[in-house]
């Protein structure tokens, strides 16, 4: 008589095991990408509030400062662990850092010493259309549903666009940074492996602080340094510790998750909560346009966001 071989359900258990998490990381990374797009909405009005007594690179310097402190304790022991990695992908860390922390936010401080804030959210609303595109170059197919979901968000941001916002200088600056902002999502997706999130985030940090460094010394000399008051610490506590710690690490996890084009199009919320804030804290006006504007650009976000098809 032949016995029977036991079977052990080996790989069934895991392969359950599994599911509930694939079935959660989309929703994760949406409520990742909706928690850093309405964190980082507060940065555009103090980037404004404090146009008139903060110098904008002065404003990045201590943003940065004041973040890395913030991440140092979760992050700081992982890359020291992980430097032999950095240091291979030393090339990587520096443009991401270039990108997403010393030119970025400089560029949108920059920017709010003329542009209002609300205007300042409709431009970079504009950033996941040049997602989209690195995306696409990189190969990842955009499908017809989140492709249609794209295309009305952004009409909804040309409404906001063409709603009477006048042109000034720092449209421009914007329109630089959007650029920054985007090249920086799609780099994400290239993080080295095996280092982690808050490891990414100190290293970045750290990195975009010391490229900051000669801008902030020429800044102190030809300016002068800002007065500290509750007025101004408190605003770059918010933008150091919520949208850089927080907001940022929301953001990586989210476009890790769900990809750059998929976080982008939530990201399309920024305008409507710019222009909400800028109302509700610095008294700028809210009109017709902006309201019609909601409408399209969260139906272009629920149409886009919650499909790969």
């Amino acid at each position: 008589m032949t016995a029977v071989p036991h079977r052990t359900p080996t790989t069934v258990a895991p392969a359950a095991a599994r599911r509930p998490r694939q079935a959660a990381a989309p929703l994760l990374g949406l409520a990742c990408a909706a928690l850093a797009t309405v964190v980082w909405s507060g940065s555009f009005v103090t980037s404004r509030g404090l146009h008139d007594s903060v110098p904008p690179v002065q404003h990045a310097f201590w943003r940065w400062v004041i973040a890395l402190l913030a991440v140092a304790p979760f992050g700081a022991r992982e890359a020291w662990r992980r430097r032999a990695l950095l240091r291979r992908h030393a090339g990587y860390i520096l443009l991401a850092s270039l990108l997403g922390v010393a030119v970025y936010n400089t560029l949108v401080n920059q920017a709010g010493l003329t542009t209002p804030a609300a205007t300042m959210g409709m431009i970079m609303a504009a950033s996941p259309v040049l997602m989209a595109v690195c995306e696409r170059l990189g190969g990842v197919r955009l499908g017809a549903r989140r492709t249609t979901g794209l295309l009305i968000a952004c009409a909804g941001v040309a409404l906001l666009l063409g709603g009477g916002a006048d042109f000034s200088p720092g449209d421009l600056w914007m329109i630089a940074a959007a650029c920054c902002f985007a090249g920086y999502s799609a780099l994400l997706r290239r993080r080295p492996a095996g280092l982690s999130g808050t490891g990414f985030l100190f290293a970045t940090f750290l990195t975009g602080t010391v490229l900051l460094l000669p801008a902030q010394a020429v800044s102190v000399t030809v300016q002068g340094s800002f007065h500290p008051t509750p007025g101004t610490i408190l605003p770059l506590l918010y933008v150091g510790v919520a949208s850089s710690a927080l907001a940022f690490f929301a953001w990586n996890k989210a476009v890790t998750l769900i990809g750059a084009t998929r976080a982008g199009i939530v990201y399309h919320l920024q305008p409507v909560c710019v222009a909400l804030l800028s109302w509700a804290v610095l008294g700028e006006t809210t009109g017709l346009p902006q309201l019609l504007s909601t409408a399209l650009i969260l139906g272009g976000v629920i149409l886009g966001a919650g499909s790969r098809r």
